[in-house]
């Protein structure tokens, strides 16, 4: 018999796992693309062994070069803040904006124990008109007090989502239509080109004055001021995914449709089987698309129509007119751009789940 040589398998053993922490790795990698995190990878590469040098390149182009250009834009921030004047003082530098970041969350924190104390006082009282046998007198008394700067946050986020549905909704089957049909799409084409370029800012009144007139007559499950914002946002974000849906469906290779012309497919059948595996990647950049424009849009409804949100925000503190107002206009900027940004990762993240292939 021939002797094997431990030696041999020690190897063989330590590449095979090696092979197995660069799949994990490279798996691991799409996630990382996906939440904008793909800096990770050459850090992991690197520290298993892989080439050093060329994971160091790819450590500084993806993760040294921006922090590098965010610094440098701190800096110039930092340094040409105080020369330039506004009716509201000189702009505030990034430590007065972290300041005012830092008393808007410890505010948030302080009214978030005001309203748990409000909630346990009212919880008592029920309790005790229970106990003394008067359960006519229970009651459910809301908090009074003005909402947070995470509420106002919170109310913004389920605002834009709940239009970005609706638009979906609406935009996905019209899409799908136009795209199958050239009928259709010569019907459907002349209203997207008069109403895609109309303004927020002129579908704002028409909004108001329909939701008012029906929350007058009718009783609603939502506020007003929600529908106002939502409905704005669903009229001025449909468009992206419309336009997108239909030159997916249109653009299916046409073998695939003379195959399902073969096979008697059923409309439905069709569009489950072939047309929406098909048209995925198109229709996902155009939700991604509508998505960012319903925030822009939401951010500007709140501010004009004064409904409850970060918009809303923004324009208190500039009619409010104090020394940290500025700041804390700048704080809701720049709130506004990264929830913006983290948006569109929980979009793309959907996309990644559901296309094989998809572009950032």
């Amino acid at each position: 018999m021939t002797a094997i040589d431990p030696q041999t398998i020690t190897e063989a053993d330590r590449e095979a796992r090696r092979a197995r922490l660069f799949t994990r790795i490279n798996k691991a990698d799409a996630w990382f693309q996906v939440l904008g995190l793909a800096w990770i990878t050459p850090i992991l590469k690197a520290a298993a062994g892989d080439n050093p040098r060329a994971q160091m390149k790819e450590i500084w182009r993806l993760l040294c070069v921006p922090l590098l250009a965010i610094a440098a834009f701190l800096v110039m921030w930092g340094t040409l803040a105080p020369t330039v004047q506004t009716s509201l003082g000189a702009v505030p530098g990034p430590q007065q904006v972290w300041t005012e970041a830092v008393n808007l969350h410890e505010d948030a924190q302080a009214k978030a124990e005001k309203r748990e104390k409000h909630e346990e006082r009212v919880a008592k009282r029920n309790e005790r008109f229970i106990a003394n046998g008067q359960p006519e007198k229970v009651k459910d008394i809301p908090f009074t007090g003005a909402p947070s700067y995470y509420q106002q946050i919170w109310t913004s986020i389920q605002t834009v989502f709940f239009g970005f549905l609706i638009a979906t909704v609406i935009a996905v089957p019209l899409g799908i239509m136009a795209g199958l049909s050239p009928t259709a799409n010569s019907a459907i084409n002349p209203l997207i080109q008069i109403f895609k370029p109309v303004s927020p800012l002129a579908w704002l009144p028409i909004v108001t004055m329909v939701v008012s007139a029906v929350a007058a007559s009718e009783g609603g499950l939502f506020a007003k001021s929600f529908l106002v914002s939502a409905i704005t946002v669903t009229l001025c974000s449909l468009w992206p995914t419309l336009i997108n849906t239909a030159l997916g469906v249109a653009s299916i290779d046409k073998d695939l449709v003379a195959v399902s012309k073969v096979l008697k497919m059923n409309t439905y059948t069709k569009i489950t089987k072939l047309v929406l595996p098909s048209a995925l990647p198109l229709i996902f950049t155009g939700l991604r698309l509508s998505l960012g424009v319903g925030w822009m849009v939401l951010i500007a409804a709140e501010m004009l129509a004064q409904n409850p949100g970060l918009g809303k925000f923004v324009w208190d503190e500039f009619q409010n007119g104090s020394s940290s107002s500025l700041a804390k206009i700048m704080v809701a900027v720049l709130t506004i751009g990264i929830i913006g940004f983290l948006l569109d990762r929980v979009m793309y993240a959907i996309q990644s789940l559901f296309t094989f292939t998809s572009n950032r």
